[in-house]
């Protein structure tokens, strides 16, 4: 690490002091030494800060500080387990706004990346939307026939692979000088933190991953009503430029237009619910980002219309069966059911008690029956319940806790459409009809076939198994022989030298 990434660091933590971040930290639990370290740092805090609020000192802190720190601080918004859950509560609340770069870059960049094609795009607008990693643009694509299609073009910012690269060379500077001499801070392992970070960015620095992306979601959602997103232009998309299909929505913050164009907000509040809980459980793949400025209202049919798919949640088909579930245990009040799910698929080690979990869940679930359905969040049980499970030796589930971080968002944009929406009712026919579907003979039969894939992968490597029990076998018998062999060749020595001592003593008798 060159000594760049240290003066780097020592501005990161110049502007996270002097923008007041380190007031967030709760200096109680705090050891002597730390304590007086932390206030030596906040030393430095500018004293305006101490009239705004939390949220508003960590984002003017991250902003300043750049693209890279906006996106770490969106990636620890999804590990409470890591900084805590107020800490977290607030990084979640991080909007991914920023200035947006130079317009007059833009054709050359498009140039760069997509060579001749780029003649393709006319009339290309300012900025629509300007995030920490690229911006959003709308033009028009005039094909060989002269037809003209209106589509958006997302355009990675000016340098951002670089300054990407230099950042997180300083976050792993400052891991590793965390692990060596802050012990307490290992158990949290930094240095691998850091590594998902960059990971992640790698993946998001190629919006030929989110067009990927787009392409696998479309097709899950092909035959559903009330749920659509843009088409990708695979022939305009780069490593650096994402083209798809422009939509046209009235975004759902903005309530007055909406009821202007008579759409129903009840039923569109509903049909987001029912969405979101359709592609979670049923495809395991979900729009991990659902802020009302990415969800749009179509005037034409009433539905929803989503766009920006830079952050997707993905489940297994374990945690797509514990959601479903978990829902339908809490809709139907079964925390036996509940419990016992979290026992057979290993959530929670045997070692625990079924009865003691099922009580702890009796406590989340029935504070909520009885009370006005607007009063009940379905994020915030399943918050409590991610949290009841940490007394029961569950290891924290990062790809739960984005679930539930979206499911958050989600019924925010849901109650600002519908303040007295029932989420439980809404979420029962999509809940309820996967469990009957999955209990019924259908999902039997899939459970069969799941079985006897693991029966015929297994059986597929019998022969395999054999030939290598068989090599085995032989490398063991010859090691016999040879050690037969040379047993016998020693017992030959011995016998021999019996004879010569007995024969030498005989002639010494007479």
């Amino acid at each position: 690490m060159g000594i760049s990434a240290y003066w780097r660091l020592l501005r990161a933590g110049f502007v996270l002091s002097r923008e007041g971040a380190f007031s967030l930290i709760n200096s109680e639990g705090l050891k002597p030494g730390a304590r007086f370290g932390l206030s030596l740092i906040r030393m430095f805090e500018r004293r305006s800060v101490r009239k705004t609020g939390r949220v508003d000192r960590l984002s003017k802190a991250l902003h300043r500080l750049g693209p890279t720190y906006v996106k770490f601080g969106q990636t620890l918004a999804t590990r409470p387990d890591i900084v805590g859950a107020n800490i977290a509560l607030d990084l979640g609340s991080l909007h991914d706004a920023m200035e947006p770069f130079d317009e007059k870059k833009v054709p050359d960049m498009l140039s760069k990346a997509l060579g001749e094609k780029a003649k393709d795009l006319k009339n290309i607008s300012p900025p629509i939307a300007a995030a920490s990693i690229a911006q959003v643009h709308k033009c028009y694509l005039v094909d060989e026939n002269g037809d003209r299609q209106t589509i958006a073009i997302k355009l990675l910012r000016p340098g951002i692979e670089e300054r990407f690269r230099k950042d997180i060379e300083s976050f792993f500077v400052a891991a590793r000088l965390g692990e060596r001499f802050l012990p307490d801070l290992r158990r949290l392992r930094p240095v691998a933190i850091v590594g998902i970070l960059e990971r992640s960015a790698k993946l998001e620095l190629d919006l030929r991953f989110e067009a990927a992306s787009i392409s696998e979601f479309g097709e899950n959602i092909k035959d559903d009503s009330g749920f659509e997103i843009p088409d990708v232009n695979w022939e305009h998309t780069a490593q650096r430029v994402l083209a798809t299909s422009w939509i046209d929505g009235i975004a759902l913050n903005k309530t007055d237009e909406l009821d202007k164009a008579g759409i129903d907000r009840k039923k569109l509040a509903s049909n987001l619910m029912q969405n979101f809980l359709r592609h979670a459980i049923r495809d395991g793949l979900f729009h991990a980002d659902m802020h009302p400025g990415n969800l749009f209202a179509d005037p034409k049919t009433g539905g929803i219309l989503a766009v920006d798919f830079g952050i997707m949640g993905r489940i297994g088909a374990k945690e797509q069966r514990f959601l479903a579930e978990i829902l339908y245990g809490f809709i139907t009040r079964n925390y036996k059911r509940i419990a016992q799910l979290h026992f057979d698929i290993g959530y929670v080690p045997k070692s625990q008690s079924v009865e003691e979990f099922a009580l702890a869940l009796r406590m989340v679930g029935e504070p909520m029956h009885g009370r006005k359905a607007n009063d009940i969040s379905m994020a915030q049980v399943f918050g409590q319940l991610l949290k009841v499970t940490e007394l029961f030796d569950m290891a924290a589930r990062p790809e739960l806790i984005l679930l539930q971080k979206n499911m958050a968002l989600v019924e925010g944009v849901g109650r600002m459409l519908d303040p007295n929406m029932d989420i439980w009712s809404i979420a029962e026919p999509i809940v309820g009809d996967w469990i009957k579907e999955k209990a019924g003979p259908k999902g039997r039969i899939e459970d069969a076939g799941e079985q006897i894939k693991v029966f015929l992968s297994a059986a597929q490597k019998i022969p395999e198994i054999v030939e290598r029990a068989n090599s085995l076998l032989e490398i063991h018998e010859t090691e016999i022989k040879r050690q037969q062999g040379k047993n016998g060749r020693w017992s030959k020595i011995i016998i021999v030298t019996v004879l010569a001592l007995l024969v030498l003593l005989l002639w010494r008798v007479w």
